[in-house]
């Protein structure tokens, strides 16, 4: 049986849940829908070989890292200390660090908790070898690696892209310095977001061409994160065969580290209406901020799916004329912060909203709670569980002190 094959747990439909139930505001992950990503998961990576770790700063829900464990997720690749406290306490398996710069301060506890670190520069390596040559000396079993720059990526958005013109993340071919590999045992590129494995095989035709040739000195190949494998309609069977086809072909290990794929499709933003006011059009206002607990719909941006709602116009190009188009009730849908693009844009409800009915933003757990925000201490939704058997678990609340131990 193929990847492809692979017959999924069930989940819950989205119809059967009394989203009434759920104190508003509430990121709200569903136990059944990460289940089914981490068989896909854990499917590619008993097929093709590689060793895939979770990472952090895409997904680091804690309370669930049982269920990684559960099904094989015995690293995460952490950017700075904290995460990797975070990976060594909370899901108790390889600690893979990568941050653009260390700092004196922290390494040494990075270097006590890590069993991969992977370098930015050559100078870094220059500045913390003695202290990482010093530990291996002193017994500790340490994976050491560097940050190459293909300079090649199919990243629409500068903002997301690691290789575009002047990046600051990696080292360039034109900036290698082979005399300084001693010491170093692999290489790590991280090129992708959110694609395809097409992506990952050009990408590593481009690798291969420009840093071919050290590949034979490392033990080992980390191919960063943007590996959406849990997305609907991605070729796993390619995956598979370009991971497999790159191990043997250089007999290196092979490590794969995304996020999104982890948290995709597995959860909400729940929300509740606040008010509805009126200028030109209707603006529903909700108890959560666009800005402050969603920022990716600004920064990316993109505009999410709202359960139960549809854009404008959408439904138009299967009736003959406009008018023929299901009757709704159009919105302005905003946040409750006094930040005045704090908006995430128009949709068309069935029914019109009315204080303190429901608004559930679909697919809301990868890259929204690692990058939330107290801006304008508004009430910080909570982090809440819905289980297989139709319990919900909130399983985290959010107050002042959380609010107040930011400042100072």
């Amino acid at each position: 049986m193929t990847v492809s094959d692979l017959k999924l747990p069930a989940v819950t439909p989205t119809d059967s849940i009394d989203w009434k139930a759920i104190p508003s505001p509430a990121f709200v992950l569903d136990e059944s829908r990460l289940r089914r990503n981490l068989a896909l998961i854990s499917a590619v990576q008993r097929a093709s070989g590689a060793q895939i770790i979770v990472a952090f700063k895409g997904f680091a829900m804690w309370s669930v890292f049982p269920l990684l464990r559960e099904y094989g997720i015995t690293g995460a690749t952490a950017s700075s200390l904290n995460e990797a406290i975070l990976a060594r306490e909370e899901l108790q398996g390889e600690v893979h660090v990568y941050a653009p710069a260390y700092s004196e301060e922290d390494f040494p506890r990075i270097l006590d908790l890590a069993d991969h670190i992977v370098f930015n520069s050559f100078a870094q390596w220059e500045r913390f070898r003695p202290q990482v040559e010093a530990a291996r000396a002193a017994g500790k079993a340490l994976h050491v690696g560097l940050r190459i720059n293909p300079e090649y990526a199919e990243v629409e958005t500068d903002l997301y892209n690691p290789a575009g013109p002047f990046s600051r993340l990696g080292v360039t071919r034109r900036e290698f310095r082979p005399e300084l590999l001693d010491g170093i045992d692999g290489l790590h590129f991280h090129t992708l977001c959110e694609k395809d494995s097409d992506t990952l095989e050009r990408t590593l035709e481009v690798v291969e061409r420009n840093f071919g040739e050290f590949l034979p000195r490392m033990r080992w190949v980390n191919f960063g994160g943007g590996h959406l494998m849990t997305r609907e309609g991605y070729d796993l069977e390619r995956l598979v065969r370009v991971v497999r086809a790159f191990r043997e072909k250089w007999d290196v290990h092979v490590i794969l580290e995304p996020g999104s794929a982890f948290g995709w499709q597995t959860g909400w933003l729940v929300s509740s209406v606040l008010d509805v006011v009126h200028n030109v059009k209707d603006i529903a206002l909700l108890d959560i901020s666009v800005s402050a607990h969603m920022p990716d719909v600004l920064e990316m941006p993109y505009r999410p799916r709202i359960l139960g709602a549809r854009d404008p116009g959408e439904g138009q190009e299967t009736h003959r004329e406009a008018h023929d188009v299901p009757p709704g009730f159009p919105y302005i849908i905003g946040g409750t912060t006094c930040l005045a693009g704090d908006v995430v844009g128009e949709y068309v409800f069935d029914q019109p909203l009315n204080v303190g009915d429901r608004v559930v933003f679909d697919d809301m757990i990868h890259y929204t709670m690692v990058k939330t925000t107290f801006f304008n201490g508004v009430k910080h939704p909570d982090i809440g569980i819905l289980h297989r058997d139709g319990t919900y678990e909130r399983v985290k609340t959010f107050g002042y002190e959380e609010f107040k131990a930011k400042l100072s």
